[in-house]
């Protein structure tokens, strides 16, 4: 009779030992397991009771015609692939099989899959490696405040990749962005004082997303765009009075916007935050007269009033413009 033999593979970026319900019973009816010696997912199930025979250490070669000279033989024949993938076992394999004039099935078996955000995993996994013993110099020289002027700049790159419409485009710079928040949360680990990780700042930001979405998460009720954010602020105003040690709840609607914003877009969370106050009225003072200052903040609050972002706006003007204009001509 002739056997089978099983290609046993799983993510690295989920915990050795959970796999699928299949992959449990093809080992639990499997004639022989085998595996490398000191690979995370062979320890695991040896500790759940699977015994797992270690081959010598041998090339690709002679450990794929020993899998499957032992499958044609009539056994179930379990390999627990490497974290590494075993380069060249597969093309091994396949060649051994294709000679054989009675070969035994040979399957995939996917033993676990990668959960979304899977990937993440390895960025965390990179950037440790990038600011460890032995890394890169100029990662592990970066501090929060040298990093700081790639954030921004990053940040610029990626709301333009996302008003460009390219896809490649936006996948790039949300990555660099991601980098960024990554290389901070690995810098904050080394902190002697009071160090953080990414874990840390994946946990602070679901927390918030809960608390401030109490009609998903609770018993809250928004049915508006418009419902939500008047209750994500009046959430935020009482958060802010809570951490804040002077000054009752609400006191202070500009609580939180950063002095260091850019000029318009510092205007339109500053009018923003005034119209949902209730303080349009000082606003409306603020943007009388015809000194310059006063004509654009008047500009802005006619747009933000009307939902526009004065920002965008601009930036499509520009963009607009600046392809009128096009690239300079060569010169002849």
């Amino acid at each position: 009779m002739t056997g089978r033999l099983y290609l046993l593979l799983t993510s690295p970026r989920v915990g050795t030992g959970l796999l699928t319900r299949e992959a449990w019973q093809v080992l639990d009816r499997a004639d022989v397991v085998l595996g490398h010696e000191g690979e995370p997912q062979v320890e695991a199930l040896r500790d759940s009771g699977v015994t797992v025979v270690v081959p010598p250490d041998s090339p690709a070669t002679f450990l794929g015609r020993d899998l499957v000279t032992r499958a044609a033989a009539g056994a179930q024949v379990v390999w627990v692939v490497s974290s590494d993938g075993d380069p060249g076992l597969t093309d091994v394999v396949a060649g051994e099989v294709s000679r054989l004039p009675q070969a035994p099935d040979v399957e995939v078996l996917l033993g676990s899959h990668d959960v979304p955000g899977g990937r993440l995993l390895d960025l965390v996994a990179v950037m440790d490696r990038l600011r460890s013993p032995g890394g890169c110099p100029w990662d592990r020289a970066q501090t929060h405040t040298s990093l700081v002027p790639y954030l921004v700049e990053e940040a610029h790159e990626a709301a333009e990749a996302l008003e460009s419409g390219d896809r490649d485009h936006m996948v790039e710079e949300l990555g660099d962005v991601l980098l960024q928040v990554a290389f901070h949360a690995r810098v904050a680990e080394e902190d002697p004082e009071a160090p953080f990780d990414i874990d840390d700042v994946a946990a602070g930001i679901v927390a918030k997303l809960v608390r401030r979405h109490p009609h998903v998460f609770a018993g809250g009720s928004a049915s508006t765009p418009g419902e939500v954010e008047t209750s994500w602020e009046a959430i935020k105003a009482a958060e802010q009075a809570v951490a804040a040690a002077d000054g009752p709840v609400g006191s202070d609607p500009l609580r939180g916007v950063p002095a260091g914003m850019p000029p318009l877009a510092r205007a339109t969370k500053v009018a923003s935050r005034l119209r949902r106050a209730g303080l349009g009225d000082l606003l409306t003072e603020a943007a009388r007269g015809d000194e310059p200052g006063a004509r654009l903040l008047a500009l802005v609050a006619e747009l933000t009033a009307a939902g526009v972002d004065p920002d965008t706006a601009l930036r499509g003007a520009l963009r607009g413009l600046v392809e009128r204009v096009g690239p300079p001509s060569e010169p002849a």
